[in-house]
């Protein structure tokens, strides 16, 4: 799985964003900044497009890329290959090509949840979050424990859907079944900050 692939990031820089969103949509309206770097108190209603990671995009080695497209359409079963193209495309911010990748891996193995969470964050970075949080379902159908898509689908939740309440409740199954590791702080520092501008937002709806 990317280590870069939770929406936003695992920062501190998100989390005062998070804050500043929540704050800004009981002001001003709720918005949508697609991953990691939200506008914080916009007063549209609906998504804005994605911009990427907030990171500089990495440059695309395009002579690796040929090369590991002429594997991947000799060896037709490789999903390792369409992983890693998958990322390649990721980390250089071309979505679209990550996404086509991450699909294709995900007909020679299905049942991959690193790679099905994988192409639901490109999705969402596409300004699709609807699908994003489809594909984050699938994901959890093959590991309900996934903790990285739940985190996701939480921010999905509040930035993609304007769904606090769904997003509390993704982010507490996050701190219930993992709260030492990243994931479970991240989730932690999320729904604190969620809390803090909404008391009454409670994480029982939304499952």
């Amino acid at each position: 799985m990317r280590k870069d692939s939770i929406v936003f990031g695992v920062s501190g820089i998100f989390f005062g964003l998070l804050l500043g969103w929540i704050v800004g949509s009981q002001q001003s309206g709720s918005t949508l900044r697609s991953m990691p770097t939200p506008a914080p108190a916009a007063a549209a209603s609906a998504p804005a497009p994605a911009q990427g990671s907030g990171a500089p995009a990495v440059v695309l080695d395009e002579t690796q890329v040929r090369a590991l497209e002429t594997t991947a359409q000799a060896n037709p079963n490789d999903e390792a290959v369409r992983v890693q193209l998958g990322n390649m495309f990721f980390d250089a911010e071309r979505f679209a090509d990550a996404i086509k990748w991450y699909e294709a891996a995900l007909k020679v193995n299905p049942k991959d949840a690193n790679v099905s969470t994988d192409l639901g964050v490109s999705y969402y970075y596409s300004n699709q979050a609807d699908k994003a949080l489809a594909q984050f379902e699938h994901s959890l159908t093959i590991d309900p424990k996934h903790t990285k898509t739940l985190l996701n689908r939480g921010i999905v939740r509040a930035f993609g859907k304007q769904d606090l309440e769904g997003a509390a409740a993704s982010w507490q199954q996050v701190i219930d079944m993992s709260p030492d590791s990243n994931e479970g702080r991240a989730a932690k520092q999320a729904l604190e900050s969620l809390k803090s501008a909404h008391p009454t937002v409670t994480p029982g709806a939304g499952q």
